[in-house]
């Protein structure tokens, strides 16, 4: 296989020019955060409002360096530069001022409501809880979208059984792919599975916004989207651009996780967002030969952070070899043991779920309607 280096892409970018442009991409200064590693190459593509076409440019960038010989994958992100500081106002936003930002939010056509499922940390199952309560909702009835927001750490192909990059009919929006009734995107369809993504704060927002908007959705009265760990550009550019219908936090018992919701419920509230409840994760261990119980990671602690948080508690998951398995294999316990035990505690916590995203959907919107 023919080596790829920086200079190489750069070279065959320097044949693309916008349209009504008098210079190249790269002369221009739109090529940043150039990658390559092992044949996949990527970059961001920097526009002004001048670019009538960015997604055709970056489509043509995307060819221009996938075309090399030894260039596996190519995948561009369309950015925009900075915006200047607004400037100061004389006073505060009044109370109708902040409601009616919030108002402004650009919805995505055809989706209804969107949930963030969102964790203080990594290592908690958050993804696997997201994946599970999302198939419990298409399972209750709902036509249900799936998006992995963590550009870092894609694992929702993996977990749903899913791979290879997805198609476009129309050269424009991607189609997501699909299983067990769940329509799916996520970048991990773009790069190999063991390849980063080393991307700066403005890519990944970026990336978030183009599998907020470029992608064929369809109607869906819920997309679920799987955020990344923590407080960072991604949860920030879900909760500016889109109006969220509320937030559930991933957390196992013990204080370590526990402190870092604190921290993550604060940062939702501090946007807008309404946190719907608490899930502790790994909440016990049911030995599956003799039934004895024990707490491994401690017991209640998300419980209790609810209750002097102020906020629900929506249930506990069990630790159990299954659901581990089940969501290694590509086949999710909800999915394929629904009347399982462990599969249960998802389906009570995806009903709390409807009851209050029903509750929060805007006056004269269609309900969802509880079985």
């Amino acid at each position: 296989m023919a080596n790829v280096t920086n200079e190489n892409v750069l070279a065959a970018l320097r044949g693309v020019t916008a349209p009504g442009a008098a210079r190249d991409v790269v002369t221009a200064g739109m090529i940043q955060g150039l990658q390559v590693k092992d044949g996949h190459v990527g970059f961001a593509l920097q526009v002004d409002a001048s670019v009538r076409d960015p997604d055709g440019l970056r489509r043509a960038c995307e060819k221009a360096v996938f075309d090399l010989p030894g260039v596996l994958s190519a995948s561009a992100v369309v950015t925009a530069p900075a915006a200047p500081p607004p400037p100061p106002r004389a006073a505060p936003a009044t109370q109708p001022q902040q409601r009616a930002a919030v108002a402004g939010k650009t919805g995505i056509p055809g989706v209804r409501a969107i949930l963030a499922v969102a964790s203080g940390k990594g290592g908690v199952g958050k993804s696997t809880s997201a994946v599970n309560i999302a198939l419990a909702f298409s399972r209750l009835g709902r036509k249900v979208g799936l998006m992995d927001a963590d550009i870092y750490g894609p694992s929702i192909p993996r977990m749903m059984g899913l791979s290879g990059r997805p198609d476009s009919k129309d050269g424009k929006t991607i189609e997501p792919k699909e299983s067990y009734g769940v329509k799916c995107m996520s970048i991990g369809f773009m790069v190999p599975e063991d390849t980063p993504t080393i991307w700066r704060g403005p890519m990944v927002m970026a990336a978030v916004e183009q599998l907020l908007r470029e992608v064929n959705w369809g109607e869906l009265d819920i997309l679920v989207c799987d955020l990344p760990p923590g407080t960072g550009d991604a949860q920030l550019t879900m909760a500016q651009r889109v109006p969220l219908a509320g937030a559930v936090i991933i957390s196992t018992p013990q204080e370590v996780a526990l402190s870092d919701v604190r921290k993550g419920l604060n940062m939702f509230r501090k946007v807008d967002v309404p946190v719907f409840g608490i899930v502790e994760n790994m909440s016990f261990y049911l030995c599956p030969s003799c039934g004895h119980r024990a707490d491994i990671f401690g017991h209640g602690g998300a419980r209790q952070t609810a209750q002097e948080m102020g906020c629900d508690f929506l249930g506990e998951i069990p630790l159990h070899l299954s659901i581990r398995e089940h969501a290694d294999a590509g086949t999710p316990i909800v999915a394929t043991e629904p009347d399982s035990p462990y599969a249960q505690p998802y389906f009570d916590i995806a009903r709390k779920l409807l009851k209050k995203i029903d509750a929060a959907a805007a006056p004269g919107g269609p309900a969802i309607v509880m079985e």
